[in-house]
C-alpha cells in the first residue's frame, strides 16, 4: 500500500489518499503466492502452440526472465496437455519450473484432467466448460432446465476439484463477458450481474468439495463493464464470508497507445480502490510487451517498486536546458537501478519543492549550470555537460550504484 509520509491524510477532509488492499487468501501457484499479504503477482501467456514443445519452452523462459512470474499456455485439446507434460519437463531440466497456468475452454473435462497432473493451476471458463445447447425461439427455461445442468456442471466439474485439491494445486474460474451462457444471458441478460453469478455458480461447486484454492476473474473487452464486474464481485463474496482473490485484466484490449490506456484505466483503477491480487494485460502484441505495462502500474500506484521512479516538469519558458533531451540521458545511465527515486527539473522556481520525495535531483541552476541534490540537499553546482557524470558519481558516492548488465 502507497504510503505518505506527509501531510497527513486528515489534511484532506477526511478524503483518504490510499485504500487498503483487500484482505485475500493466499493461494499457492508453484513458488509463487497470490493473494493474501503477498505482492500483486504478474502473469501473461505464450502465443505458440502448445504441440511446439521447443518453441513453447523458449517462449516460456523469455516471458520469465523479463519478470512474468506466472505463464498461461493454451490447452485446447487431450494432445495439447499431454505435450505440457514434455515442456514442464525441459523446463526443469533446462532453466527452473516455471508456474504455469492451463487454460481450458470448451467441453474441457478430459483435457483439464489430463493437463492438471502436468501444471500448477488449471483455468476453465464456466461459460465453455458445459456446452448448452441453445433452443430456438426460447421464451423461458423451466427449473427442470436448470437443475438438469446444475448437475451436469457438477458431474463434470468435480473431479478436477477433487484432482487439484489431492495434488494441492489451484484453479482460476475465468469469466468472460463475451462467452457468458446462454442460461446466464437469459436470466441476468449481458450484464456484470450475470458474470458474476456465473462466477459464484462454479465458487460453490468448488467450496461444496471442500476446494478453496481459487483465483477469481472477470474479464471484459469495454473497462466499464470490467469495472463494474469486479466491484460487484467484491461486494457479493464480501456478503457471502468469501476471500479469494482477484486476477485482473482488460481482455482483448487491441494494440499500441489505446491497448495499454484500455488496461491502465481498468487495472490501475480497482488496483487503486485495493481490488486486485494478480494482473495480465491483455496486448495483440508480442507477449513480452505486456510485462513493462504491468510493472510500471502497479509502481506508478506504489503496489510494487521494480525500476527507478522518474520526475520530470512539464517544458516551460523557465527551462534552462532541454528537458526531454537531458531526462533521455539521465534515464539511459540510471535506468537499470531498482527502487530509486530521480528528479529532472527545469528551474529552480518549482524544482527542488516539487521533487522533494525524491532521492536525487538534477535541477537547472543557471544557464549552462546544474545542481544536484541529495533529497532535499543541494549538494553541488555542475556544468550541465558534467550533469549525468557527476550525478552518476554521486550515486557511486551513496554506495547505491550498481553496473548495467552487459
Amino acid at each position: 500500500m502507497l504510503t505518505l509520509d506527509a501531510p497527513s491524510p486528515s489534511s484532506y477532509s477526511g478524503l483518504p489518499i490510499t485504500f487498503p488492499r483487500r484482505r485475500t487468501r493466499p493461494v499457492k501457484v508453484g513458488n509463487v503466492t497470490i493473494g493474501g499479504e503477498h505482492p500483486v503477482v504478474v502473469q501473461s501467456m505464450i502465443n505458440e502452440d502448445t504441440l511446439d514443445v521447443a518453441g513453447s519452452v523458449k517462449a516460456i523462459e523469455r516471458l520469465h526472465r523479463l519478470g512474468c512470474e506466472i505463464v498461461r499456455v493454451t490447452v485446447p485439446s487431450l494432445a495439447h496437455a499431454h505435450a505440457l507434460a514434455d515442456i514442464r519437463q525441459q523446463l526443469q531440466k533446462q532453466y527452473i519450473d516455471v508456474p504455469l497456468v492451463a487454460d481450458v475452454h470448451h467441453n474441457g473435462m478430459k483435457i483439464a484432467l489430463e493437463v492438471a497432473k502436468h501444471v500448477h493451476k488449471v483455468r476453465i471458463n464456466p461459460g465453455l466448460y458445459v456446452f448448452e445447447k441453445p433452443k430456438e425461439n426460447r421464451t423461458e427455461y423451466t427449473q427442470a432446465e436448470f437443475d438438469e445442468i446444475a448437475e451436469k456442471i457438477q458431474e463434470t466439474l468435480a473431479p478436477l476439484v477433487i484432482s487439484l485439491r489431492e495434488q494441492g494445486k489451484a484453479m482460476r474460474i475465468g469469466v468472460n463477458h463475451g462467452s457468458l451462457s446462454e442460461r446466464m444471458l437469459f436470466t441476468y441478460g449481458d450484464t456484470p450481474e450475470g458474470m458474476v453469478e456465473s462466477a459464484l455458480e462454479f465458487i460453490r461447486i468448488c467450496e461444496s468439495l471442500d476446494f478453496r484454492n481459487l483465483v477469481i476473474s472477470l474479464k471484459a473487452s469495454r473497462v466499464p463493464v470490467m469495472l463494474a464486474a469486479n466491484r460487484l464481485m467484491v461486494k457479493r463474496m464480501d456478503e457471502l464470508g468469501m476471500d479469494y482473490p482477484l486476477h485482473l485484466g482488460v481482455t482483448e484490449a487491441g494494440d499500441g497507445e489505446y491497448g495499454r490506456i484500455k488496461s491502465t484505466a481498468g487495472i490501475g483503477t480497482l488496483l487503486a480502490e485495493g481490488i486486485g491480487d494478480t494482473i495480465r494485460v491483455s496486448l495483440t502484441e508480442a507477449p513480452e510487451k505486456e510485462i513493462p505495462v504491468c510493472y510500471s502500474i502497479l509502481q506508478a500506484l506504489g503496489l510494487r517498486r521494480t525500476m527507478v521512479e522518474y520526475v520530470a516538469c512539464p517544458s516551460c519558458g523557465r527551462t534552462l536546458f532541454n528537458l526531454e533531451e537531458v531526462l533521455h540521458k539521465v534515464r539511459s545511465a540510471t535506468s537499470h537501478l531498482t527502487g530509486l527515486n530521480i528528479a529532472v527539473m527545469g528551474c529552480i522556481v518549482n524544482g527542488p519543492g516539487e521533487m522533494a520525495d525524491a532521492d536525487y535531483g538534477y535541477v537547472g541552476k543557471t544557464p549552462g549550470m546544474i545542481s544536484l541534490y541529495r533529497g532535499r540537499e543541494e549538494i553541488k553546482k555542475v556544468p550541465e555537460a558534467e550533469g549525468v557524470a557527476e550525478l552518476i558519481n554521486l550515486i557511486k558516492a551513496d554506495g547505491r550504484w550498481v553496473e548495467p548488465n552487459t
